[in-house]
């Protein structure tokens, strides 16, 4: 099965990543990646690290000519910024006497792991904390993901994604008609500056941004990912964990500053009656069942249902404030204003691009359960056999 690990610290030399159980011979470049990695650094209300880093993804291990080799693929992102940082955040202990200001942290940031991460680890200077908990991780998560949607291309898969709501302002979201467009939506979606096709609504998010920052304040938001083209029986319902609804909450969860998931008409069916909420089944010939809604996000029991899979997170405004919220200092216990590290005012749109990548892994690992193979070649041959049994056992009175 797939897996990946991601490692580094926001301002350490750089955060390097590696992900296991790739099939050989599957195409990758770091230019490919790259796509991925820009609009991660896109989005108004962006802060000035942006501006820093390149976020060049080189492949360390896995890759040999465009191609995987098998074995695992690690790739490796600089941080350019390190190169300020070298004498706070190196990893060999400085010379004697070495006068560097170490920009210690001893307030930690209500809404950030800073206090808990202190008590937990031992921490007393609690950049000990921040550092890994910083959301400059997710840059390794966005380069993973690309690879994973490199993957799930073989099965023709497309994942994308849109902004919902930034702050107060909010849209009902693209028609099912533009998501069946998924290049033209791609491109209308990063013609926005916070990722809203909706040109008008997209304004008013960029003035709630610009009001929020004028106040010292942030603002958080929702983002929709849709997975198109999925198979029927991805996931399982037979225990707990393997549920993909679950694993994909779980992995969306993971993310910094995302504090709630649902699934199709997720929180809102919990208004409505069941005749509101669940997709009917009819008849579809040849074709097996249609289903002429999507209530349930492409899932069923744990298991893709052959329809879109709809997804959405909210995430809650970044936990640095330029006009601080109450704290205390760990070291005398009294009160004093929360530490302000560099940071943004909104990252909703770069949290999307985040969310795609998650959403992108946790799929991959589910297709590499149902249809893995050590090579490009036996992947294939498995899933063209698994739609065969699909079609087959979805022909009506052709099942056991």
């Amino acid at each position: 099965m797939i897996r990946f690990l991601t490692a580094g610290e926001s301002h350490g030399p750089g955060l390097t990543g590696v992900i296991e159980g790739l099939p050989a011979g599957l195409e990758l470049s770091s230019e490919w990646l790259s796509r991925d990695m820009a609009r991660r650094k896109m989005g108004y209300g962006r802060g000035g690290r942006m501006a820093i880093e390149t976020d060049a993804v080189r492949f360390v291990s896995g890759v040999r000519k465009g191609r995987t080799l098998g074995g695992p693929v690690t790739v490796w992102i600089e941080n350019r910024d390190f190169k300020n940082w070298e004498g706070i955040m190196g990893a060999e202990t400085g010379p004697a006497g070495e006068d560097v200001p170490q920009r210690e942290v001893f307030v930690p940031r209500p809404g950030h792991a800073d206090l808990v991460g202190g008590v937990k680890y031992g921490h007393r200077d609690l950049r000990n904390v921040l550092e890994r908990a910083s959301a400059r991780e997710t840059a390794t998560r966005v380069a993973l993901g690309a690879i994973a949607r490199a993957y799930l291309a073989l099965f023709g898969v497309t994942v994308l994604s849109v902004v919902r709501s930034i702050g107060s302002v909010s849209w009902s979201g693209p028609t099912e008609a533009q998501w069946s467009d998924p290049e033209t939506l791609r491109q209308q979606t990063l013609a926005s500056e916070v990722f809203c096709p909706d040109a008008p609504k997209g304004g008013e998010m960029v003035e709630e941004i610009r009001a929020a920052k004028k106040a010292g304040d942030t603002l958080g938001g929702v983002f929709e990912v849709r997975a198109l083209g999925l198979p029927v029986g991805l996931g399982s319902y037979v225990q707990w964990d393997q549920r993909l609804d679950g694993r994909l909450a779980q992995a969306l969860l993971s993310i910094q500053a995302i504090k709630g998931v649902e699934f199709g008409l997720g929180f809102e069916a919990a208004r409505l009656p069941g005749s509101k909420v669940h997709d009917p089944i009819l008849p579809g010939g040849e074709g097996g069942p249609l289903r002429p809604s999507n209530g349930s996000g492409g899932l069923e029991g744990g298991v893709t249902n052959g329809l879109p899979l709809v997804v959405r997170a909210a995430m809650k405004p970044i936990a640095t404030l330029y006009t601080p919220l109450p704290s205390v200092d760990v070291r005398t216990g009294e009160t004093a204003p929360a530490t302000v590290e560099r940071s943004d005012i909104c990252a909703v749109p770069a949290a999307s691009v985040v969310g795609e990548a998650m959403v992108c892994l946790i799929l991959a690992q589910a297709f590499s359960e149902k249809v893995g193979g050590d090579s490009v070649e036996e992947v294939r041959a498995h899933f063209e056999e698994s739609e065969r049994l699909a079609r087959e056992r979805t022909r009506w009175g052709g099942g056991r």
